[in-house]
Order: structure tokens, then C-alpha cells, then sequence
């Protein structure tokens, strides 16, 4: 019986269901074994981990070198084992942003315990910014060793995080968007010939969501547009990432981290500003949105 099933199992290809049920499976069965037999255990899964990583990371920097490989490479990752498999082992990382939160997520019982809290606010050049507040924004001992405690977080399990910089607290300003607002003697005529494309009502774009469009603008310009709405505030993007120029209809949004990550090859971006965090430097390209009697424009043409 058992060998029966062995030979079905090597002659016909996992679903990754599967295979994410014989992992479950396999771990669990080890968690039953006795201590001397669970060390021998975790032993062998480390070592065989060590082993595949070692053979991943020089697959991957073979096919990086070639053009060709580079291209192969691109494509296979999009595949759910893969990814799986390159997050695992560490070859694919999380953004900083989201690496950084999660650290944080450690020490924030600690912080909140006496008194305070921490915000990541940004990664520029391995400088995290942060913001603390309640107890640790002050100047006594306790807010010092609650400042050391965020420091040593983020750098000791952010890679891209060099050194931490506390930002002053400020109180949450109020903020009304330039595109809510018009001249009274702006017509809607006249946003047409400026460019601006009228899309849907602003209440009807869902909150957290990425929501694909495709306008075209008096002048005939057609363009393929991601608008992204967080609680109040409204962005829309050419849908192209900016790594190949991919869609980004099916990127995911975190509405918690604020960031937007392209569902090919995992570049990730400030989602409401559209500045990279996998690649600094690259940027996608950001549309000038208002709304206008409940209605959402999209400037997409001149």
C-alpha cells in the first residue's frame, strides 16, 4: 500500500495544495517525535534547507548573468511554488517598509506596556524614520531605552536599515486635496479640453482596492489607468509597473503599510506616491486626479 502510493505520488505532479498539505502533514508528525528524535529531525530539515538554498541562490545568479536567463527567471517566479519557495529561503525579501513594520510588531507590547508606541514612517538611504509617541516621546530615561529597543529592532531585522532617526511628533494636520478643489468658472467643458477625462463617482471607488480603468481623453488619447483609494485619498497610475511596464490590475494593496506590490516580479511602491521601494529611484507614473462634483477626474491627455 505504501509503496503503491509512493510510486502515485513521484508519477504525478503536486498541485500546491498538495504539497502545502504534506508539509502540514510532515511537520506535524515531527512535532510528536520524543526530544532526541525531533533534534535529529530538525537536524536533517536544516541541513536539506541549506542544501536547497545553496543550489537556489546559484540557479538564480546563473540565470541573472544571461539576458535570456534573466527573462526566464522573471517568468517563473510569478509561479505560486516558486515564490513560495524564493520567500522561504530568503531570496525574495519584503519590502523594507513591511519588513520594518513586522519588526516593530515585536517590541510594540513592550512600548505599549509603558506608555508609548512607534510609527515607521519612511526608509530613505538606510535611515529609518520613526515616530514615537506617549512615553516614549520625551526626553526621561524610559524613553531612551524605549528609542534603543526601536533601534535595535529595525536594524538588527531590516537588511536595508543602517541606523534610525526620530522624527519630532507633530499633531495629525488637516488636509484638503487640491484636486476636490475648482475655479467657479471652470466648466467640465473646459476640464475636457484641458485633458482631464471624467471617470466614475468618487464614492463608487472602493476603499482598499485597486481599480482598473480605461479612459480616453478629448484630444483621442486612450490610457490604461490604476486609481488607488486609501480612507479619503485618491491616486491614479499609468498601469505599468515600472520595472517591465506589467499591468498592475492585480497588484496587492496594503492599506496597513500604505504600499502597492506589482503581482510579476514583487517591486513594491508607496502607494499613494508611487516611489519605489525596491528600486529607488523608479517611480510609476502618477496621473493628476480631482473630483469635481462627486465625480472623479483623471487628467490623462492635453
Amino acid at each position: 500500500m505504501t509503496s503503491t502510493a509512493t510510486r502515485i505520488e513521484r508519477d504525478a505532479e503536486p498541485t500546491f495544495d498538495d504539497l502545502a498539505r504534506a508539509v502540514d502533514s510532515a511537520a506535524a508528525a515531527v512535532a510528536e517525535l520524543d526530544g532526541q528524535s525531533r533534534k535529529v529531525a530538525d537536524a536533517i530539515r536544516v541541513a536539506v534547507e541549506a542544501a536547497h538554498r545553496a543550489a537556489l541562490v546559484t540557479i538564480v545568479r546563473r540565470l541573472r548573468e544571461d539576458e535570456g536567463g534573466r527573462a526566464a527567471l522573471y517568468e517563473i517566479v510569478d509561479d505560486p511554488m516558486v515564490h513560495l519557495l524564493f520567500s522561504l529561503h530568503g531570496i525574495i525579501r519584503p519590502d523594507p517598509m513591511t519588513a520594518g513594520r513586522a519588526a516593530l510588531d515585536t517590541v510594540r507590547p513592550g512600548l505599549r506596556s509603558h506608555g508609548g508606541d512607534a510609527e515607521l514612517v519612511s526608509i530613505d538611504d538606510g535611515v529609518a524614520f520613526v515616530r514615537l509617541s506617549g512615553a516614549c516621546n520625551g526626553c526621561s530615561m524610559s524613553s531612551v531605552t524605549m528609542r534603543d529597543t526601536v533601534e535595535q529592532a529595525l536594524v538588527q531585522s531590516v537588511p536595508a536599515v543602517m541606523s534610525v532617526q526620530v522624527l519630532a511628533s507633530e499633531p495629525t494636520p488637516t488636509v484638503i486635496p487640491l484636486g476636490s478643489l475648482r475655479r467657479r468658472d471652470e466648466t467640465t467643458a473646459e476640464l475636457a479640453t484641458a485633458g482631464w477625462v471624467k471617470s466614475l463617482a468618487a464614492a463608487d471607488v472602493p476603499d482598499g482596492k485597486v481599480t482598473e480603468l480605461r479612459l480616453t481623453a478629448a484630444s483621442g488619447v486612450t490610457e490604461d489607468v490604476v486609481v488607488i483609494r486609501i480612507d479619503a485619498s485618491l491616486t491614479a497610475y499609468k498601469d505599468e509597473c515600472a520595472h517591465q511596464g506589467l499591468p498592475l490590475g492585480d497588484a496587492m494593496l496594503d492599506v496597513s503599510n500604505g504600499t502597492l506590490t506589482c503581482q510579476w516580479h514583487g517591486f513594491c511602491y508607496d502607494a499613494l506616491s508611487g516611489d519605489c521601494m525596491s528600486a529607488p529611484g523608479a517611480t510609476l507614473e502618477q496621473f493628476p486626479v480631482r473630483v469635481v462634483d462627486g465625480d472623479l477626474w483623471i487628467r490623462v491627455g492635453t
